[in-house]
């Protein structure tokens, strides 16, 4: 049985956190982005569709850190299998970074392999999930990260330390 959880969809300090999903493949993005809306998550999904994207997304503009938006994202899904950059490389870049050390990384992955989940969690990942083939499946375990990522888990300081990098560099 399947708890569920209903979000006040009109509470903006909910809603105003976005999530960045890293996913190359347009069927598994559609996958993610209808899952979180069948659990009533409503945040804004902001996707890069490779490696490189993301990097340019978090470290290439100021889209998170003095732009459009206030603060980083919630959580960053991420891919491991991508074009360009692969996604262990993203997450390293991620946790050498003071500016995005402490963002959540999960990473959703149709890779079996056990040196994958090794080699992520040794990098620093929150959670490393195997993408389920059934769509009710994926749906749930999607549903339930973003639950958990976005609306239960507090976030560190992460972007009053990226805030002070950037004053920094900027001086």
């Amino acid at each position: 049985m399947t708890a569920k959880i209903n979000v006040p969809i009109d509470d903006r300090t909910l809603t105003r956190k976005t999530i960045l999903l890293v996913e190359d493949d347009r069927d598994d993005e559609e996958l993610t982005r209808r899952a979180l809306r069948k659990s009533n998550i409503r945040n804004e999904v902001i996707v890069a569709h490779d490696g490189q994207e993301a990097l340019d997304l978090l470290f290439g503009t100021p889209r998170f850190i003095d732009g459009e938006h206030d603060q980083l994202p919630a959580v960053v899904l991420l891919d491991l299998k991508l074009p360009k950059v692969n996604g262990i490389e993203v997450l390293r870049r991620i946790r050498t970074d003071a500016r995005t050390r402490r963002l959540p990384v999960v990473v959703l992955s149709s890779s079996r392999l056990e040196r994958d989940r090794d080699a992520v969690y040794d990098l620093g990942a929150n959670s490393f999930i195997t993408k389920p083939v059934d769509f009710e499946k994926f749906c749930e375990a999607v549903g339930q990260l973003g639950m958990y990522w976005v609306l239960l888990n507090e976030l560190p300081p992460v972007h009053e330390a990226a805030k002070e990098v950037v004053n920094i560099a900027a001086t």
